[in-house]
């Protein structure tokens, strides 16, 4: 390491004095070339008495004279080009994962080394992601194209007393080789003396593990063709940089690739499937799939599956991701141990929610705080990388951050059922509220569209909230849940969902010997079974519950229900006749019970069988009927869900097109699209199928080719997608494309294959024949 030059502490004192060159010049008698020539260190052996001269033109004396002069006269005055300096820690081997990112500071090293400013990149993220890794890597492969070298500072951000600034320069102007004995006592000329010695040289200046801005700003004095590259958990968002690099976790094959680095290729070879499951329980996290590298290597008898089976558990994972004096956990502590206490509750209580991400609302809920302050504290988690910002209004935790905060709350909160409860009822009674909007009578409510996205984006949330309900015995809540989905549930949500829900509402009903909500919740898993899964053996085997249960209540209702799914259980079988039969039963049944909307409903379906039967005159005028009821009920303001009234319509244009009247198929079309608006995506995939059937029986070929490919993918019905994949295999043969047809084809064929019904299994043997595959052989 060179020492520092008489030069820069004639520049220092220099500016310290605030004079220019020519105001030394005046003072001194020197001449500007010369002073000039002084500081850059080209003047190989000042003359004693331009050594004076200066003493006394800067003011020095004592100490500061005294050192001034033994300088000029060192050997250290005429090194004529200063050393290059390299004080970083030893780089790892390789760095892994990170070839993106390495390139993303390759540009920025090129474009600091042109720049006519000084360049300033900020990286940072949550702990354990390889922060550090990164810079001393860039520290090492980039010093080469910095005339002088480069310089890596840990800046301790994480400690109790982070390293101020004050510090953090002193033990940069020892790196230039600056002693104690000539350290300046005061910080201001420290810091001008720093400021002195980077002007001239250009550098890659690592400032590793930063802490805030502050301790960062009066570092910033390298000259224009510099790199200032710092890290930090924090954002640093009040630090003036271009350039910015949020690096999260690994991509999963950079993260198996890690894996295999540490705990050996070959390990990994032997159960592929186990390194990507270890992978994905480590989050990608490269300190945590260095750990579970390492404790493999320690343990030659465990297998990755067992390894995989002690991350799976949520409660034990940070105690397994732990080796030696190494744990994950630590490096989370740092950071939540320099929370506030006010934000430290709020990172506690976020673990209450089960889903992967929260809104501002539900977070303030959790914490029991306004939504003011719950925004605010959530974005001091972000800027702490211990929170990630989604979509605007959501936030999210990384996994391996939620289990230490689930950690913090189960061993801090000493009310913590309070919390629980608080959470949970808020959740569940926001979803019910949500989904009474969709009842098709008077007690809906009118903002379809607001409901909807609660109940989407927040999903997870209350579904998660449903489950604890039900392993706490909680049977009114749950059952009153279950009861306000069924609507909703028509158009949204996955079947494994519903069958969840109402399975839950089923046993919570006998619990609590609610025989008339027992039926209704084992119709709702009947629909279930026939409408989402398929299923035609287990879809009647709970109807057949339904019907008893309700027959044996003296329930109208539900054992209206019952005929009414009993319709679209036999309709799958082929039985169309019996089908009608029943949907008529149910009409009758709800005009018993006074609920004509329920009773246009069950007609409705009468329609659509007598369409499946031929019966097209009857259909249609069925469908007609059903239509201007509806209107009845909705200028009555007893009938306002109109996804209700725009599944009727679309009933009624597909009677109309199968009956060959496409101009008023399409005005219905039209008409129920509007209704729709932006509500269910399957509504609005029924809409876009029934215009591009109406427009290829007009042999309206290009336009109904466009409209079935954006209505297939929204299908919720199994086998109505696996008929809407062969009619577009069909359309495409019709317009010469035939390898779009194979794979309309092949889709349907994979389709087919989930689901369990005769009529799936007749559409399965059609597409298998089109595809000349014998399901046979």
């Amino acid at each position: 390491m060179r020492a520092t030059t008489f030069g820069e502490f004639l520049r220092f004192y220099r500016r310290r004095a605030t004079l220019t060159q020519e105001d030394l010049a005046v003072r001194t008698g020197l001449g500007v070339r010369t002073l000039s020539d002084l500081e850059r260190g080209r003047v190989q052996t000042p003359q004693a008495q331009t050594v004076g001269l200066l003493v006394a033109g800067l003011g020095l004396d004592g100490t500061e004279a005294a050192e001034f002069v033994a300088l000029a006269r060192s050997s250290e005055a005429v090194q004529p080009r200063p050393e290059r300096i390299d004080c970083a820690p030893p780089p790892v081997d390789t760095l892994i994962g990170r070839e993106p990112e390495q390139q993303q500071l390759a540009e920025h090293v090129c474009r600091a080394t042109a720049s006519s400013v000084l360049d300033v990149v900020v990286v940072h993220g949550p702990p354990g992601v390889g922060k550090t890794s990164l810079a001393v890597d860039a520290a090492h492969r980039f010093a080469d194209q910095f005339t002088d070298g480069s310089l890596h500072l840990d800046l301790r951000g994480m400690d109790a007393t982070p390293l101020s600034a004050e510090r953090a320069i002193a033990r940069l102007l020892r790196t230039f080789g600056v002693p104690d004995a000539r350290m300046p006592s005061d910080p201001s000329d420290r810091l001008r003396l720093y400021r002195s010695m980077l002007r001239e040289r250009t550098v890659l200046l690592v400032l590793d593990n930063a802490a805030n801005e502050a301790q960062i700003r009066p570092l910033l004095a390298a000259s224009p063709g510099s790199l200032v590259l710092v890290t930090s958990r924090n954002v640093l968002a009040g630090l003036d940089s271009k350039y910015r690099l949020d690096l999260g976790p690994l991509r999963h094959d950079g993260a198996v690739a890690l894996l295999a680095a540490t705990a050996g290729a070959d390990r990994i070879k032997q159960d592929l499937r186990a390194a990507d499951l270890v992978a994905g329980l480590c989050g990608g996290v490269p300190l945590a799939l260095a750990i579970a590298g390492h404790r493999l290597t320690g343990r030659t008898t465990w297998s990755l599956g067992h390894l995989a089976d002690q991350l799976s558990d949520e409660r034990e994972r940070l105690d397994v991701l732990a080796t030696g004096d190494v744990q994950i956990r630590t490096a989370f502590e740092l950071s939540y141990r320099l929370l506030a206490p006010e934000t430290a509750v709020i990172f506690r209580r976020l673990a209450l929610i089960h889903g992967p991400d929260t809104s501002v609302e539900l977070a303030a809920v959790a914490a029991d705080v306004s939504v003011d302050d719950a925004e605010m504290v959530l974005e001091e988690l972000v800027d702490a990388s211990l929170l990630r910002p989604d979509v605007p209004g959501r936030y999210s935790f990384h996994d391996l951050i939620r289990d230490y905060a689930r950690e913090r709350l189960h061993s801090e909160e000493s009310d913590l059922h309070t919390h629980r409860l608080r959470t949970r009822d808020w959740l569940l009674t926001t979803a019910m509220r949500a989904a009474s909007a969709f009842l098709p009578d008077d007690k809906g409510a009118s903002d379809l569209a607001s409901a909807d996205r609660w109940l989407s984006a927040e999903l997870a949330n209350w579904r998660g909230a449903f489950r604890e309900a039900v392993d706490d015995g909680a049977h009114e809540q749950v059952l009153s849940l279950a009861r306000s989905m069924h609507w909703y549930s028509d158009h949204r949500g996955p079947g494994d969902l519903w069958r969840e829900v109402y399975t839950a509402g089923v046993n919570a009903a006998r619990e609590l010997g609610e025989r008339e909500q027992q039926a209704q919740q084992l119709n709702f898993v009947c629909w279930v079974y026939m409408a989402r899964h398929t299923n035609i053996p287990l879809a009647m085997r709970w109807h057949e519950e339904a019907l008893r249960v309700a027959e044996e209540c003296g329930s109208l209702i539900e054992t209206a229900w019952a005929h009414y799914y009993r319709a679209g259980i036999v309709t799958r079988t082929g039985d169309h006749e019996e089908g009608v039969a029943h949907s008529r039963r149910a009409a009758e049944l709800f005009r018993e019970a006074g609920e004509p909307m329920y009773e246009v409903i069950s007609l409705s379906y009468s329609g659509v069988l007598l369409q499946r039967l031929g019966r097209l005159t009857e259909a249609v005028g069925t469908h007609r009927a059903c239509v201007a009821a509806e209107r009845t009920l909705r200028d009555a303001q007893r009938g306002v869900a109109l996804e209700n009234a725009a599944q009727l319509l679309l009933r009624l244009a597909d009677a109309l097109v199968a009956a060959g009247d496409h101009d008023e198929a399409l005005d219905v079309a039209a008409e129920a699209e509007e209704l729709v608006g932006q509500g269910a995506a399957n509504l609005r995939s029924m809409a876009r199928l029934t215009r591009g059937r109406t427009l290829l029986s007009a042999d309206r070929l290009a336009e109904a080719r466009e409209q079935l490919t954006g209505a297939v993918e929204a299908l919720s019905d199994p086998e109505v997608k696996v008929s809407v994949l062969m009619e577009l295999a069909g359309l495409c043969d019709r317009m010469g494309d035939q390898d779009a047809a194979i794979r309309h084809r092949v889709r349907a064929l994979a389709e087919s294959e989930r689901y369990e019904s005769p009529g799936m299994t007749k559409l399965q043997h059609d597409v298998a024949g089109a595809l000349g595959i014998d399901l046979s052989a």
